[in-house]
């Protein structure tokens, strides 16, 4: 089968690219020796990708309980469910610990953090602190008392720099991620100089985990986005254009010759509505044509517009309705979240396995 046999819209997945883009992460955490890598699968959401970004089984973050339990049953069992936790959520967990599962979960609240001190299941958390994103955490120096709340359910500090997606240029990446070490480090030795034991010192984004000088007083590294990449993290210099590991396959339905346009039947649904790129140095709309072949044989063809099954692409030659083509993302996170399934490929059109994925929460 070769993905002239694919309906369409559909998820493609260069094996290749995504093996160039983990060697690359591999690489950059290999001058940091004694940090672990835990990468994150909220974006990639596949069993078999965690095969090659976890290999043996190695420790991972997870975005939902839905990924928490299709990873342990599968034998990843050491997890960082890295969205704040609400008690209502903690029984699941505790579930999941009681089957062999070892998944940790993150608070910034201490009546939250109270209430996995008083939970009788097997639950650890880490206080997630926030380090200049301004989206969940408190201050280094706040966290204190969310940690004496858990007691000894305490595992350590947690940390997101995803204010380096601001950054434009490697000196900003590098001081976002020094910026990102030290509030982390800082807030896991104010804790140990109050007594309380702190295993873990967990950050990430894949920015900053590309370009940090330094991870002292860091225990693992979170980062995800790297693995398939996107048009804006080309852009943040993430990895290069050409290795956006995942594409969406699309058709030709319509063609509109006086506007220079095609439309194709990949609308918002098929390649989400992110506009990331909008305030990067290049816009590219709803996302970069190209040919089947995943190809830029289109020049600088973009999906100027969407409607939720409709994208139209301009500027585009007068193709027949029926032709192939393939959509590079803005946000590889939210454009696979539409599907169920990979078709894998190695830089070639033959589709040489078909990958599941979990959605949902």
């Amino acid at each position: 089968m070769t993905l002239d046999d694919l309906p369409t819209p559909c998820l493609v997945l260069d094996l290749g690219v995504l093996k160039r883009n983990l060697a690359l992460m591999e690489r950059a955490m290999a001058r940091h020796p004694g940090v672990v890598l835990r990468p994150h699968l909220k974006t990639a959401k596949s069993r078999e990708v965690a095969a090659l970004a976890a290999p043996s089984h190695g420790p991972i973050t997870v975005s939902t309980l839905a990924e928490a339990r299709y990873f342990a049953e599968a034998g990843w069992r050491d997890q960082i469910y890295a969205v704040g936790i609400t008690p209502q959520k903690l029984d699941a967990v505790a579930a999941l610990n009681a089957a062999g599962a070892d998944v940790k979960v993150i608070t910034d609240d201490a009546e939250a953090a109270a209430a996995i001190a008083a939970h009788p299941g097997p639950i650890r958390a880490l206080v997630e602190v926030d380090v200049g994103e301004g989206r969940g955490g408190v201050a280094p120096a706040e966290a204190l008392p969310v940690a004496r709340a858990l007691g000894s359910r305490l595992a350590g500090i947690f940390t997101h720099a995803g204010h380096s997606y601001g950054g434009r240029s490697p000196a900003e990446m590098e001081a976002i991620a020094e910026q990102e070490r030290a509030g982390a480090a800082g807030a896991a030795q104010a804790l140990r100089e109050a007594g309380l034991t702190v295993d873990i010192v967990s950050l990430g984004s894949s920015p900053t985990a590309l370009h940090a000088k330094s991870l002292a007083g860091i225990t693992e590294v979170r980062a995800g986005v790297y693995m398939f990449g996107d048009l804006f993290q080309a852009q943040l210099g993430t990895h290069p254009e050409q290795d956006i590991a995942v594409t969406v396959l699309t058709s030709v339905i319509g063609r509109k010759p006086a506007r220079g346009a095609l439309l194709l039947d990949a609308g918002a649904l098929a390649l989400s509505k992110d506009r990331s790129t909008e305030k990067a140095p290049r816009d590219y709309g709803f996302g970069l044509v190209l040919d089947v072949d995943g190809h830029r044989a289109h020049g600088e063809a973009i999906i100027a517009r969407v409607h939720q099954e409709h994208g139209e692409a301009t500027p585009m030659p007068d193709l027949p309705v029926g032709t192939k083509l393939r959509v590079a993302p803005n946000h590889s996170c939210l454009t696979a979240a539409a599907y169920e399934r990979y078709h894998v490929v190695d830089g070639s059109r033959e589709v040489i396995a078909t990958w599941d994925r979990v959605n949902g929460w």
